[in-house]
């Protein structure tokens, strides 16, 4: 064995997944192309991890590092860039509309101030990369993976239930929203095919992203018993229901899947790691889903993760550091998303009042527009940092 294999060899580092959701997998690649030897568990098969029906919203922070791991190029196909995001306040009556010169400067020569990308190609491109991988153990559907050894790193991306991190005894920090969550692909009428909507509502916020043509998701907050009667509703109810509370123009011809319901809750865990054992993901923290944040959180935790294994160090060296870094991009982002629902959700006279001149200033002044999108596409904690390219 030559000087520079036994250099590797011990660099090398076993890290057990579990969970293999969008996150899990892009923490196992992640480290897989770092060389370390993975091992990823999910109950679920191949079938059963590709085929949700939801889309996600992708921010200049995830297509950094998907570009990092050689995924963007591979999925530019799948990806539905939006170049432009109207922003509205139907009970203050004010819009403000974000277009990519609000970007910031290195972020304005890539398409689209932010991109949607399907469950299903994300998950199968992944997955087929993690199969290809000679450093990837994959064990999924039930079959049972390895006992972790006593010097491997444990990372926990189980979801927000997380059964790993309930066995470490790690408590969580959590409100339950009144409201929840309805997803459903629709066709529209009178909307851009690159434009991407956040409309305020007094019940909830109401998401709807181009899904490319004329093809969108919606994500429409509302009390939860309200979200589960509407996903009960008939797809013409359904659409009539829709119909009248998009802005007016903007009109649903066609239902495409099944609407599903989802409870809403702002989760953080007590800590973020233990012993040789991280979090990840929604199984360390959940938010809103108001402004697309949630996924691309996920993935600034799996950038942070990795450069914490670059430094090197035992396992438990490396789970203390991240735990460590980790904390206040979770905590701005959760509490930006709780006062926005907070704010937004009502007709306060007094909360309708300010969000209108809030709005107002936003509206005319490039320089807060700038600040805003930077931290909702690059995260908070890039504010007045210099970006990688």
């Amino acid at each position: 064995m030559t000087r520079h294999t036994l250099v590797m060899a011990s660099f090398l580092l076993e890290t057990h997944v579990m969970g293999a959701g969008p996150t899990g997998c892009m923490v196992a690649l992640a480290l897989a192309q770092q060389n370390q030897r993975v091992v990823l568990f999910d109950p679920q098969a191949f079938d059963a991890l590709t085929s949700r029906s939801r889309a996600y919203a992708i921010t200049h922070s995830s297509r950094r590092l998907m570009q990092s791991l050689g995924l963007w190029d591979e999925l530019q196909k799948d990806l539905v860039a939006f170049e432009q995001l109207d922003l509205r306040d139907l009970a203050a009556g004010r819009q403000v509309i974000f277009v990519a010169e609000d970007l910031a400067k290195k972020n304005r020569g890539h398409r689209g101030i932010g991109w949607i990308l399907d469950h299903r190609p994300l998950m199968t491109v992944l997955l087929r990369k993690l199969q290809q991988s000679g450093l990837v153990e994959m064990h999924l559907g039930g079959e049972a993976a390895p006992i972790p050894s006593p010097d491997s790193l444990v990372i926990a991306a189980d979801g927000p239930s997380s059964p790993t991190r309930k066995s470490w005894g790690i408590h969580c920090w959590q409100h339950r929203y009144r409201q929840g969550c309805l997803t459903a692909k629709v066709v529209l009428r009178g909307i851009q095919a690159n434009q991407a909507c956040e409309l305020f509502r007094p019940e909830g916020p109401l998401a709807v992203l181009p899904l490319g043509n004329d093809h969108f998701q919606v994500v429409w907050s509302a009390p939860m018993e309200r979200c589960q009667e509407r996903c009960a509703l008939a797809p013409s109810e359904f659409l009539d229901q829709l119909a009248g509370i998009l802005p007016q123009g903007i009109d649903p011809d066609l239902l495409l899947d099944q609407p599903k319901a989802f409870p809403q809750q702002w989760m953080l865990a007590h800590r973020l790691s233990r012993g040789r054992g991280v979090l990840i993901g929604e199984a360390g923290h959940r938010c809103h889903p108001v402004g697309g944040q949630g996924l691309n959180l996920c993935w600034r935790d799996v950038d942070v993760l990795v450069r914490s294994v670059q430094k090197g160090g035992s396992a438990k060296r490396i789970a203390a550091r991240y735990g460590r870094q980790r904390w206040i991009d979770l905590i701005l982002v959760g509490s930006a998303t709780d006062l926005l629902v907070r704010c937004f959700s009502n007709r306060i006279s007094l909360l309708v009042g300010l969000r209108r001149i809030a709005l107002q200033l936003l509206k005319h002044s490039v320089g807060l527009r700038q600040l805003s999108l930077r931290a909702m596409t690059d995260g908070p904690l890039q504010i007045g940092r210099a970006l990688p390219d």
